[in-house]
């Protein structure tokens, strides 16, 4: 898709003093989705074509940096209420499908809330700016890549433990995650790698260079609520 379906909403959450690193996903206010492994990549199609998505957490959202692990109950990326993005939509025809590999989208920056860390006495607080992106791959299962731009996400913490993590640091960064069709489809975030970085005192991750983020998202059709978002070949 090259302009809206997938998910980099995803990802980035709270965390108490450490697993705050995990989060890094947001940032520049444009974002190049990169490509999933085309290592012999086959045709893939997103659709309906032109239609808008919403992406909502299903479950919880945790991060792991080291001992920390911070969870996040609510977390969504919705189209502009307005209409004046075209993020969160699947590519008009012929734009949502490769016959070579997979297909780009963007999405706006997801929210987050209701996070808590495993850290006692510790409080979240996350800032998410720009657009993420995404690229998906039709196989078995589907794949789909998260690009998070470079320090978009930014996750502080205050109380016994004060800290500021940052993903992706050092430049845009690839997640990988997967896609299962169904009422809702759903993306899928199982152990993923994130790259981090954290500054603090007595707590923080200081020395963690990446984190572990899990998650699940139900991605829904928002113009036709009775249609399914779909990758097929």
């Amino acid at each position: 898709m090259t302009r809206a379906l997938a998910l980099r909403a995803l990802v980035a959450c709270g965390t108490g003093a450490a697993t705050a690193a995990a989060l890094a996903l947001t940032g520049a206010a444009s974002a190049t989705a990169a490509p999933a492994d085309s290592t012999a990549a086959g045709p893939t199609t997103v659709s309906p074509a032109g239609h808008q998505f919403a992406a909502t957490l299903n479950g919880s959202a945790t991060f792991k940096a080291g001992a920390v692990t911070v969870t996040c109950t609510v977390s969504s990326s919705a189209p502009a209420a307005d209409g004046t993005s075209d993020a969160n939509q699947v590519p008009d025809a012929p734009g949502n499908t490769n016959a070579e590999g997979p297909v780009e989208s963007v999405i706006n920056a997801p929210t987050y809330s209701s996070c808590r860390s495993s850290l006692p006495g510790v409080s979240v607080a996350i800032t998410t700016t720009g657009v993420w992106g995404v690229s998906m791959q039709h196989g078995d299962p589907s794949g789909a890549t998260l690009t998070i731009p470079q320090g978009g996400f930014v996750l502080k913490t205050s109380g016994l433990a004060s800290c500021t993590v940052t993903a992706a640091p050092d430049g845009a960064a690839p997640v990988a995650g997967t896609w299962t069709n169904g009422a809702p489809s759903q993306l899928d975030f199982t152990d993923a790698q994130v790259p981090v970085s954290a500054t603090g005192g007595f707590g923080c991750p200081t020395s963690a260079e990446t984190s572990v983020f899990n998650a699940t998202y139900d991605v829904t059709d928002v113009t036709d609520p009775a249609s399914q978002i779909t990758v097929t070949g």
